[in-house]
């Protein structure tokens, strides 16, 4: 595969349920190691978008491709390259942040030789691993997601999706999540999340890409952008005031 070719390739991209449409001839292209924030109003099909590029839900016309595998006909291939991470944390509580990990690690038929090693990596990245033995209803929201980012991490997948990780998280927990995903794509990860929070998408992503009703209204570079000015463009290409 070049080089050059972007790690993720959405052409004309739609999906139905029943007569509605939620996306509407939707392009898309990512290159390897771009941070790229999916900006929309409730309803414009960013989560949709996540679910589609994470092998979850299937296309009702047109082409994904992730590392150069097309969804769904090769979902094994892209998911063994992708970590989701969204609002709701989708881990077990009774079990302890350790079993969690090694659960996941075996349901991506990780070597049995590099499992414990990769768990306690992760567990010390995210700043959990004096708790690795705790339960996990004892964890706080704030805990949770980085337990989740950790889980979500595990595999070395190229491309984390993101959908509103910030859901629930006090300022200090939302801080905590901002310095791993800085981290996550200073390591070389290609990151796409879903948020509502403009003044976040400005400060951690290079690229906005903002939908309106299933559509691609606006797709801008925000490295030099401020909070402020790319709420103005958002609200210019959405018609909306803010992000929520």
């Amino acid at each position: 595969m070049s080089e050059t070719r972007p790690i993720i390739e959405v052409v004309d991209l739609v999906k139905a349920f029943g007569v509605m449409p939620v996306l509407r001839k939707f392009n898309l292209s990512v290159q390897r190691g771009q941070f790229v924030a999916l900006l929309g109003p409730n309803g414009s099909g960013k989560s949709t978008l996540l679910r589609l590029l994470a092998g979850l839900s299937k296309p009702t016309a047109g082409h994904i491709r992730i590392g150069g595998w097309e969804l769904p006909r090769e979902a094994a291939a892209v998911r063994g390259q992708i970590g989701m991470v969204s609002h709701k944390p989708l881990l077990y509580d009774n079990l302890t942040a350790q079993e969690n990990l090694l659960f996941f690690a075996r349901l991506y038929n990780m070597p049995k030789s590099e499992q414990k090693m990769r768990i306690q990596e992760q567990l010390k990245r995210v700043g959990l691993d004096r708790r690795a033995d705790d339960l996990v209803r004892t964890f706080s929201r704030g805990m949770l997601q980085r337990l989740t980012i950790a889980r979500a991490l595990l595999h070395q997948p190229h491309v984390l999706l993101l959908d509103e990780p910030y859901t629930g998280l006090d300022q200090d927990a939302g801080g905590v999540l901002d310095e791993l995903l800085i981290e996550a794509h200073q390591s070389g990860h290609t990151l796409v999340m879903a948020t509502h929070q403009l003044e976040r998408a400005a400060q951690l992503a290079q690229r906005a890409v903002i939908l309106s009703r299933g559509k691609l209204v606006l797709d801008i570079i925000t490295e030099s952008l401020s909070g402020h000015e790319l709420a103005v463009c958002y609200s210019e290409a959405t018609g909306a005031q803010t992000a929520s």
